[in-house]
């Protein structure tokens, strides 16, 4: 079976290339404006005389995150208790699982392997000074606590996975992100040595998970009552989904603005960075790939839950290491590295899944 990306958008199916582009964008704006992304940032919203959200870039993160979000229909949670073991086993593997090896693997690297190329220290948005390379690992551990719910749609899609499973895992992925995020990401930074702002992770999650996830249930409930289910699928989402590429990309290039000395003096920085994050996911991919053929899932059950786990929700990351650390903060920077490497990465394990089909029972032989 071949690997037909054509029902991938345009800007999905070029992400990486966008995201380099964004690279070379921003690197070249913070030469001709080095003081812009700096005064962007600036206007924030302040906490206790400190900056806590930076107004310009909370716009653009809340732009990325509603097209997701409005995607998501909740009301498809209750099908879960048809097929509870794939929900299980993806709510295991994210939460108990994914955040810890995504710990050890980043400190392995960046910490000890990698630590020689890293080298220098940086003033994070609350002032203290930390070691870069804890500043990296911080960006790979709100990688590996973010599950992604919103490409993992398109993942499923081109394994012909059972999209029914893949919505109801996304939705209840996303009520336990409010949950679970701001206390298992405060205490891996915790243990990586890095200070934790505890009013602006909370408020992290409030502004990037749930404002958007209220909103759009709410707006979604509103549009499918007054326009129809045909005009929210057909011309609501296709004039959308453009909407949240567009607000991540601006977004990158404002904080490449800020990071492209770093780039330039370490041309090597995201290869280090990327080697960890890459053996995360294949080994998370692995781990409920195989997972789900012992407990001997149908192939559509288990390729969806295998998508789920290996890949990340970099929205989120990307906002979180932003409001706690600084657009400037090389856990930033590493959650943006997320990007890059996750379009090749997911194509790379979609096509595993289309040659693997037969390790499992297939629906249609099941019905059989």
């Amino acid at each position: 079976m071949s690997l037909d990306k054509s029902s991938m958008g345009f800007f999905e199916r070029n992400l990486t290339i966008w995201v380099a582009l964004c690279i070379v964008a921003g690197i070249a704006l913070g030469k001709a404006a080095p003081g812009l992304a700096e005064s962007l940032d600036g206007m924030a919203i302040y906490v206790n005389d400190a900056p806590v959200v930076s107004i310009p870039i909370a716009i653009c993160l809340f732009f990325m995150m509603y097209p997701i979000m409005v995607k998501i229909d909740f009301g498809e949670v209750v099908q879960a208790s048809r097929s509870p073991r794939p929900v299980f086993l993806t709510l295991v593997v994210n939460w108990a699982i994914k955040p810890f090896t995504m710990l050890a693997i980043a400190t392995l690297f960046l910490g000890f392997l990698f630590k020689g190329f890293l080298p220098g220290t940086e003033v994070i948005k609350d002032g203290s000074e930390v070691e870069l390379y804890r500043s990296y690992i911080s960006g790979a551990i709100l990688l590996g606590i973010a599950p992604c719910t919103a490409m993992v749609l398109v993942w499923g899609h081109l394994a012909r996975g059972n999209q029914g499973l893949t919505l109801v895992m996304v939705a209840i992925n996303s009520l336990t992100m409010l949950l679970l995020y701001g206390v298992l990401g405060g205490w891996l930074l915790g243990v990586n040595q890095m200070p934790v702002p505890w009013e602006a992770l909370l408020l992290s999650i409030s502004i990037y998970v749930a404002l958007p996830l209220v909103a759009g249930f709410l707006s979604r409930k509103w549009i499918m009552k007054v326009k129809g289910p045909k005009w929210f699928a057909e011309t609501f989402l296709r004039y959308l989904t453009p909407v949240s590429i567009a607000a991540l990309l601006a977004t990158l290039v404002l904080l490449f603005s800020f990071k492209g000395e770093t780039i330039l003096a370490n041309p090597l920085t995201i290869l280090w960075i990327a080697i960890p994050l890459a053996i995360q996911t294949l080994l998370i991919f692995a781990l409920t790939y195989f997972a789900a053929r012992i407990l001997k899932f149908r192939y559509e059950d288990a390729a969806p839950a295998a998508m789920i786990g290996a890949s990340n929700h970099f929205e989120v990351a990307i906002a979180t290491a932003v409001m706690l650390f600084g657009l400037s903060s090389g856990a930033a920077l590493a959650t943006v590295v997320g990007v890059l490497i996750e379009v090749p990465l997911m194509l790379f394990l979609v096509r595993v899944c289309q040659k693997t089909q037969g390790w499992f029972v297939s629906a249609r032989a099941s019905n059989s």
